[in-house]
């Protein structure tokens, strides 16, 4: 399932919380490693470190 769009603010130090709904949906959980990418067009992805790095090794990018 999957839910509804979350808005999330950043604090005054660039964090920010995500619900862990939307961890789980995704496949992480709270210790998950992930790896940070801009796309440059006002998007952040955060990708599970190791389909992120296993992508970047079979193809050459992280997409």
């Amino acid at each position: 399932m999957i839910r509804e769009p979350t808005e999330i603010k950043i604090d005054e130090y660039g964090r920010v919380e995500l619900p862990l709904g939307l961890l789980a949906e995704a496949g992480l959980s709270p210790e998950s490693s992930v790896v940070a990418f801009s796309q440059g067009d006002g998007r952040i992805v955060l990708r599970r470190a190791e389909d992120a790095i296993r992508d970047l090794i079979e193809n050459g990018t992280l997409e």
